[in-house]
């Protein structure tokens, strides 16, 4: 059975869904992958159906916090100035259901001197700056 990879990023543009959907392609063939943008809800998607805020937020939640909790692994993309706050949630919430914690880092801007924040770092088990980086760790795994 494939393992469950939960592919979490920032995905409020054409750029990042482009590139996550690209890290996605890097994995399928091997992992079952759950990215958000694609298998999960898409706040703008619910608002154009006419479905209130406070509902269509609820169902995101909810359906990003089943598919965490189906998942063996959390992949998350850390690049930018300032890690995406979903993003960093979905880390705090995998590392506390005990999942294996994994980022892909290649953006070298960091708000803090000493690098990313000791809550995300030390909650990952590893942060890699290149995606055959990540791919040889999880061939690891199995």
């Amino acid at each position: 059975m494939k393992k469950k990879i939960y592919l979490a990023a920032p995905l409020f543009n054409k750029q990042e869904r482009m590139y996550n959907k690209s890290i996605k392609n890097l994995l399928i063939s091997r992992y079952e992958v759950y990215l958000p943008q694609e298998d999960g809800l898409l706040l703008k998607n619910l608002l154009d159906e006419g479905i209130e805020l406070n509902i269509a937020e609820r169902k995101i939640f909810s359906a990003d916090i089943a598919a965490m909790k189906n998942c063996d692994i959390l992949l998350s993309i850390l690049d930018g100035a300032h890690i995406d706050e979903g993003v960093a949630f979905e880390i705090g919430y995998m590392y506390a259901l005990d999942k294996k914690c994994i980022g892909l880092q290649t953006d070298t801007r960091r708000q803090l001197p000493s690098g990313n924040n000791p809550m995300i770092s030390m909650s990952l088990d590893k942060i890699f700056d290149n995606a055959e980086d990540v791919i040889d760790w999880l061939e690891g795994l199995a």
